[in-house]
């Protein structure tokens, strides 16, 4: 793994949106129209098959191909978004119970464990004939034996909160992450503060800013004019892409080939339990 150079590319962003899924989908609408407030932009849209064990839903899927259609992309983001692994000890539980609300899927799986659920996540591309380039781990939580099973699938991109990586030979660019996190006051208090804090510590100079944005983002005033007015700045000098065609420039000059994963290339998935009964909210 090493630094990827982005020779002469311009400063760019993405926008990108967490937890896509049925459950979600009336929350994630009002970010999408709350972006579109600012500009008509590309966006990258996390997609979650079973979010915390919701069945399939069609219309949604039918949802999600006319985004895809219209520019939009559509990565994977887990499988069920929920983690039902063991922790570790009281650091591990801290990070994956509090930090992560329990939804870190992919935080301690082993290489078949979770190759299980990305052939699987594979395969429900597969069923709607959408490309598949990308994986974003909830939470961007990924065990040693989560980057083993990548290699599994034709990517060209997985994420982490602080840097982006082109597959497979993980060339790795810095890219903090613009997030907020909206479950109580005071988290909402701190991420303002965080924002701001980072764009005036020099996050504007990094060549790649992402907007990581998750469903209750908009539902809150306060919160949603804050990444509003940075995106808008953004703008006014970064071009906005998905993800995936940010990572096609940046392969392009790194000289390294992309290939998306069509819907007759994927592989079959696996059958796989996943024991723990979704949370209540």
């Amino acid at each position: 793994m090493r630094s990827g150079d982005t020779g002469m590319m311009e400063p760019s962003l993405c926008v990108v949106l967490h937890d896509v899924s049925p459950v979600t989908w009336a929350a994630c609408q009002r970010v999408i129209d709350a972006v579109g407030e600012v500009a008509p932009v590309p966006m990258t849209l996390l997609a979650v098959p079973r979010y915390l064990g919701a069945p399939r839903d069609p219309a949604f899927e039918d949802l999600l191909t006319r985004r895809c259609e219209c520019g939009d992309e559509l990565a994977l983001h887990g499988y069920t978004h929920l983690d039902d692994g063991r922790p570790s000890g009281v650091v591990d539980a801290l990070r994956r119970r509090w930090y992560t609300a329990g939804e870190g899927e992919f935080a301690s799986l082993r290489a078949d464990d979770a190759a299980g659920r990305l052939l699987a996540g594979a395969r429900w591309f597969q069923e709607n004939r959408w490309p598949l380039y990308g994986f974003v781990a909830p939470a961007w939580l990924m065990s040693p034996g989560t980057w083993e099973a990548l290699a599994l699938l034709p990517l060209t991109y997985t994420a982490t909160l602080r840097r982006l990586y082109a597959l497979p030979r993980r060339h790795m660019l810095t890219s903090q992450s613009i997030v907020y996190s909206t479950r109580a006051r005071w988290r909402r208090a701190t991420s303002l503060m965080w924002n701001r804090a980072l764009h005036h510590a020099g996050q504007d100079a990094q060549m790649l800013v992402r907007f990581e944005l998750h469903p209750h983002d908009a539902d809150y005033p306060i919160i949603r004019r804050s990444w509003q007015r940075l995106l808008a700045w953004h703008l006014q000098y970064r071009r906005a892409y998905t993800v995936a065609d940010f990572v096609r420039q940046w392969q392009g000059s790194l000289d390294v080939p992309t290939a998306p994963m069509t819907y007759h290339q994927a592989p079959s998935a696996p059958a796989f339990r996943t024991e723990r009964a979704p949370r209540q909210p």
